[in-house]
C-alpha cells in the first residue's frame, strides 16, 4: 500500500468520524426539538383554551361577549384534540354549552359540571405536558452520554492519529537524513532498518543498496589509491630533487632523504610537526616556508635562488612552491589543500653557466686588443703622414673600421653581460645632473643619426633635480635606448627624447616612430639574446643591449621598462632616484 493511500485512508476515517460525531449530535438535537415542538403545540395551546373557557364562565354575568369567547375558545379546543380523553370532555363541554345557551334561566349544575370538565380537561394536558417533559430530559440525557462517549472514543482515536501519524512521516524521513549524514562522512557501513512495503520502505532498500555498492567502492578505491600512494610515496624518495610537503595547516607530512639532507635532519624528526616550530631552529627550512607566512596567496608564484652547503661543497638549487588545490565532491570552489616545496639541484648548470660566463668575459677581453690594435693602424691609415689612399682604399679603410666598431661594441656588451651574470658589476653612484645625461647621449650619436637624416627632438631637461646614479652606466643605457630608436626609425624622422620628475624619480622617456613592437615580442623585450624583428623582418644586434641596461638601472635602484598604448612606434622608459 502506498503513502498516498494511506495518507487517503487516514483523512477519509477522519471525515468518517466528524461525520458520526455530527450526525449523532444533530439526531438528538432533532429529538429534542420534536419534544418541545409536541409540548409547545399539544399541551400547551389547549391549557391555553382552558383558561380562556374558564375565565368566560367566571365572568358571563359581566361581560357581555364571554359566552362568545368561550365559544371561540370551545371551537379551538374541538380542533385541537391530542390527548386521550380530550374528545369526551370536549363533546360534554359543548352539550352543557348549547344547552346554557339556549335556556333561560342559569342552570348551576351545568355551570359546575362544564367547570369541572375544563378542570379535568387541563389536568390531562398538564400531565400530559409532564409527560413529554421527561421524555425530553431522557432524550437529553441519552445524547448527552452518546455524545460523551463517541467524543471520548473520537478523542482517543484522534489523539492516537495526532501521535502516531506524524512520526510515520517524519521517523523514516529523520532516519534517512542521519543515514546520508552518515554516508556524506564517509561512513559506507551505514544502513536502514525500517521496515515498510510502501515507498518508504523502497526508499530504504534503495538506500541500503547505494551504501552497500558505496562500501565496496571505497575499498576497491581505497587499495588502488593505498597502492598509488605507495607508488608515489618511491618516487618522492628515489627523487634527486628536495621535497617537501606541508598540509593546509602547514603540518609536514612528507620530506624526501634529499631535503632531510639538506635540512640536517632526520625524517622522523620533523614529518607530523608544525613547519614554522621546526623553523625556529633551522635556517634553510626557515627560508624556505618565509614565503608561506607571509602571503600564502601568493607562495606557489614565488620562486628563489638559493646558495646551499651540501656534501662538503656550495650547490645551488632553485626553490618552487606548489599549491595544492582540491574540489570537494557536490562542490564548485577549490579549497587549499597544502603546498609542496621542491628544491631543483642546478649547481651543475649554474657552474655550465659561470664557465660560460667567465669564457666570454675572457674572450671578450682578450678581443679588445687586437680589436683596439686595427682601430690604431686604420686610425695611421688615415694620416697622411704615413701616405695617401686612392677612393677605394678609403672604402676599404671605412669598412674595416665599421666592422671593428661593431666588433668592439659587441665585446663592449658581452663583458658588461659578463659582470650582470656574475654579480660583479661595477657602481660609481654619485649625483648626476639628468640634462648631462641626455647631453652625453646624443652628442654620442650625432653622427648615426645624420647619416639616416634622423633628428633628437630633445624636451628641455632643466630645472630637474641631481640624480643618484652611475654616470657611464646611466649613459650607456640611455644610448643603448637611443641606438635602438635610430635603428628601428624611418629616415628623414624624429626621435623624441624626455625627462620628467615623477615623485622622487626622474624618468627618461625615448620614443621613436617606426613599426613598434608586435604584441607577443613586448614581454620579451628584456630577456636576454631576443632580437625582434626589424621592418623588413630581419634582425640585428646581439639581443643584449636591453638585458644589460635592466641590470644595470635596476643596480641603480631605479625601474625600466616600456610604455603601454603608444602608436606609432615604441616608447622605453627608466627612472632614477633623485639625489
Amino acid at each position: 500500500m502506498t503513502i498516498k493511500v494511506k495518507i487517503s485512508l487516514a483523512l477519509g476515517f477522519l471525515f468518517v468520524v466528524m461525520l458520526l460525531v455530527g450526525g449523532l449530535a444533530m439526531y438528538y438535537l432533532n429529538q429534542l426539538s420534536n419534544d418541545a415542538r409536541a409540548i409547545l403545540k399539544d399541551n400547551y395551546t389547549s391549557l391555553q383554551f382552558v383558561g380562556s373557557m374558564q375565565k368566560a364562565l367566571l365572568t358571563r354575568n359581566t361581560d357581555p361577549n364571554a359566552l362568545k369567547t368561550f365559544e371561540t375558545a370551545l371551537r379551538g379546543q374541538e380542533t385541537h384534540l391530542t390527548e386521550e380523553g380530550e374528545k369526551e370532555l370536549a363533546d360534554a363541554l359543548r352539550a352543557d354549552f348549547d344547552r346554557l345557551k339556549s335556556g333561560n334561566r342559569i342552570d348551576s349544575l351545568t355551570v359546575a359540571r362544564m367547570q369541572q370538565n375544563l378542570l379535568q380537561l387541563g389536568s390531562i394536558n398538564q400531565q400530559a405536558m409532564f409527560r413529554k417533559n421527561t421524555v425530553a430530559e431522557q432524550t437529553a440525557k441519552d445524547a448527552l452520554v452518546w455524545l460523551a462517549v463517541m467524543g471520548t472514543f473520537c478523542f482517543l482515536i484522534l489523539f492516537s492519529f495526532i501521535v502516531n501519524f506524524p512520526g510515520y512521516i517524519a521517523n523514516p524521513l529523520r532516519e534517512l537524513t542521519r543515514g546520508i549524514q552518515e554516508v556524506a562522512s564517509r561512513n559506507f557501513e551505514e544502513r536502514l532498518h525500517f521496515k515498510s512495503d510502501d515507498e518508504f520502505g523502497e526508499l530504504a532498500r534503495a538506500f541500503n543498496s547505494m551504501a552497500h555498492k558505496l562500501d565496496e567502492y571505497e575499498h576497491t578505491k581505497l587499495a588502488d589509491v593505498l597502492f598509488e600512494k605507495k607508488r608515489i610515496d618511491t618516487l618522492i624518495q628515489l627523487m634527486d630533487n628536495g621535497i617537501i610537503g606541508l598540509d593546509e595547516k602547514k603540518k609536514i607530512r612528507f620530506a624526501n632523504p634529499v631535503a632531510c639532507r639538506l635540512l640536517g635532519v632526520q625524517e622522523a624528526e620533523v614529518v607530523g610537526r608544525y613547519a614554522p616550530d621546526v623553523a625556529l631552529t633551522n635556517d634553510l627550512l626557515r627560508t624556505l616556508i618565509q614565503n608561506l607566512m607571509e602571503k600564502p596567496s601568493e607562495a606557489a608564484a614565488d620562486r628563489k635562488f638559493l646558495k646551499i652547503f651540501d656534501e662538503g661543497k656550495e650547490s645551488y638549487f632553485n626553490r618552487q612552491t606548489h599549491e595544492v588545490t582540491l574540489t570537494r565532491t557536490g562542490e564548485e570552489q577549490p579549497i587549499a589543500a597544502g603546498w609542496v616545496i621542491v628544491l631543483e639541484n642546478i649547481t651543475a648548470y649554474q657552474e655550465r653557466d659561470l664557465a660560460k660566463t667567465n669564457f666570454i668575459a675572457t674572450v671578450s677581453h682578450e678581443l679588445k686588443t687586437p680589436i683596439s690594435a686595427i682601430k690604431m693602424s686604420l686610425k695611421l691609415l688615415d694620416d697622411q703622414r704615413v701616405g695617401a689612399l686612392n677612393e677605394e682604399q678609403k672604402q676599404l679603410v671605412d669598412h674595416v673600421r665599421n666592422d671593428a666598431d661593431r666588433l668592439l661594441n659587441i665585446t663592449g656588451e658581452l663583458l658588461n653581460m659578463a659582470q650582470v651574470e656574475s654579480g660583479q658589476i661595477q657602481l660609481t653612484i654619485r649625483s648626476v645632473d639628468p640634462g648631462d645625461l641626455v647631453h652625453y647621449a646624443t652628442r654620442a650619436l650625432e653622427v648615426a643619426a645624420s647619416q639616416r637624416h634622423i633628428r633628437f627632438a630633445v624636451a628641455d631637461p632643466t630645472n630637474l633635480p641631481a640624480i643618484k646614479a652611475d654616470p657611464d652606466k646611466a649613459t650607456w643605457v640611455l644610448v643603448n635606448l637611443l641606438s635602438n630608436a635610430i635603428r628601428h626609425s624611418p629616415e628623414e624622422n624624429a626621435v623624441d627624447i624626455s625627462v620628467r620628475q615623477m615623485g622622487k624619480e626622474v624618468e627618461f622617456t625615448v620614443r621613436d616612430f617606426g613599426p613598434g613592437l608586435r604584441p607577443e615580442h613586448r614581454s620579451k623585450v628584456f630577456d636576454r639574446y631576443f632580437r625582434a624583428p626589424g621592418q623588413n623582418g630581419q634582425v640585428s644586434g646581439t639581443g643584449l643591449g636591453l638585458a644589460i641596461s635592466k641590470e644595470f638601472i635596476q643596480s641603480m635602484g631605479g625601474e625600466i621598462g616600456l610604455k603601454e598604448g603608444v602608436e606609432p612606434g615604441a616608447a622605453f622608459y627608466f627612472r632614477l632616484p633623485v639625489a
